[in-house]
């Protein structure tokens, strides 16, 4: 019994002293390899088939999350395009026909109201301005009193001039005398020859004397002339650029005042080079193309007038020529230098098929409208389009008189939608863009009315009237 319990003391001691010798010096394998391992890798170690089932499951939740994500923007992208409105709902939309009838080919430039003369009024003597005759901005006329130079200095000198001429009058009239004596002794041969022709060499040089006191007196009276300052032309006068009292001379840069000729008055405008063709056709066979002058703004129509010439070269640093119209401005309605939109008629095309200037679309399939079919639905229609006058555009191709075609809310529609004609078109309520090819929904603040004649009135609405025989189109 003592013995068993001496062996397993030493048993234990050993047991001791070997986990002692382990913690102090590590095997060689321990040193490399380290002491422990994660979770995971050990469960790898222990389980390979766990880390292709994790990967699996990592996918297929990325995959679940991309359809979820997918699935929401769908929603929300619908929602907040119409969340309203089925494919197959009905529109209101404007319409307007299409006719036939004439349309006018105008060319349109940018031009300035220029007098056909303008002159400003300088002294043409030296001297002090006494008097003004005129005010400013008033119309005066040819001949009238415009300015007073003091005349004493010219008079004085008209003065001296005739009486050096009668001074001179009377030299030569001596001479004459004593030459009709001189040659009657001559012939006698009571004289020499000489002295007669002397005397009639003196008789020479004292005409030219008398003729140069003549002239004298006419520069005299000329300065007095231009002492009186009349209106060359009718015009009107602008502001006073000189006062009484001051002295005026010749050289004076800024002259006495301004007069521009009113009426009849001109307008230069522009065109490209490429216009020119027509209108030059058009000028050499005779005929008088009309001109009509709009504000800046191109809305209100000032003047009517003529294209009076063009000019003989186009101008190559902006391609483009100038022509001038003239226009009687009776009324005064142009004022000089004033900006104005010129449009030149170059022809009327008579028989042409028309549409609204709205109802022209440009995208994908090129130039196109909206068809009104009879079922009420619209389809995508090309279009070759000619001329275009204000809100009116000619159809070359692809359109007939009596088709209807959407003027408003085109910006809604695509090929096949279902539309219904507004019920207010018959109280002139449809509206477009009168500028050609604008994409849809980018058409605000630049309406104009649908002429009534080709408005598409709703069934059991009246039909709308602009005066006496006034009628819907076909």
């Amino acid at each position: 019994m003592a013995e068993r319990e001496v062996k397993d003391r030493s048993d234990f001691r050993d047991d001791k002293d070997s986990r002692a010798n382990t913690l102090l010096a590590p095997s060689e394998p321990q040193v490399e390899s380290p002491k422990t391992l994660p979770d995971d890798e050990e469960d790898v170690r222990e389980h390979p088939g766990a880390s292709k089932r994790g990967r699996w499951r990592w996918l297929i939740y990325l995959i679940l999350l991309a359809l979820v994500g997918i699935g929401v923007w769908r929603f929300t992208a619908h929602q907040g395009s119409n969340p309203t409105r089925a494919p197959s709902e009905t529109q209101t939309v404007g319409a307007a026909k299409v006719v036939v009838g004439d349309i006018d080919d105008t060319l349109s430039g940018l031009g300035t109201v220029t007098p056909l003369a303008t002159i400003t009024v300088q002294t043409q003597i030296s001297g002090q301005l006494t008097e003004v005759g005129f005010k400013e901005g008033q119309i005066v006329h040819k001949g009238d009193f415009l300015a007073q130079i003091d005349p004493r200095p010219y008079q004085a000198a008209l003065d001296l001039a005739e009486g050096t001429l009668i001074h001179d009058q009377g030299l030569l009239d001596q001479a004459q005398s004593d030459l009709a004596r001189y040659e009657k002794l001559g012939k006698q041969d009571s004289i020499a020859q000489q002295q007669v022709a002397d005397q009639e060499f003196l008789v020479q040089q004292d005409k030219g004397t008398v003729k140069e006191d003549q002239a004298n007196i006419e520069t005299a009276k000329l300065n007095l002339v231009y002492c009186h300052i009349v209106a060359p032309i009718t015009g009107r006068v602008g502001l006073r650029l000189v006062d009484p009292g001051n002295y005026v001379q010749t050289s004076s840069p800024t002259g006495l005042v301004v007069l521009t000729q009113t009426e009849p008055i001109s307008v230069i405008f522009v065109l490209p080079e490429d216009a020119i063709q027509h209108v030059w056709r058009e000028v050499r066979s005779g005929k008088t193309l009309t001109v009509t002058a709009y504000n800046r703004t191109d809305a209100t129509l000032i003047a009517t007038g003529a294209l009076e010439s063009v000019d003989n070269l186009i101008d190559t640093t902006t391609g483009t020529i100038k022509l001038r119209a003239n226009f009687p401005n009776t009324d005064e309605a142009l004022f000089p230098n004033q900006f104005v939109n010129a449009r030149l008629l170059v022809r009327t095309i008579a028989g042409a098929t028309i549409a609204p200037v709205a109802a022209i679309q440009h995208g994908a399939p090129g130039t196109f409208v909206f068809l009104v079919k009879p079922d009420g639905t619209v389809a995508v229609q090309k279009v070759a389009t000619g001329v275009t006058n204000g809100d009116r555009i000619q159809i070359v191709s692809g359109l007939k008189a009596g088709d209807t075609v959407v003027v408003d809310g085109a910006d809604r529609l695509r090929d096949g939608s279902k539309v219904r004609i507004s019920a207010d078109q018959g109280n002139g309520a449809a509206n477009f863009n009168n500028g050609p090819g604008t994409p849809p929904g980018q058409q605000p603040g630049n309406t104009t009315s649908v002429p009534p004649a080709t408005r598409v009135t709703p069934k059991g609405q009246p039909t709308p009237q602009t005066g006496a025989g006034s009628s819907n189109a076909p």
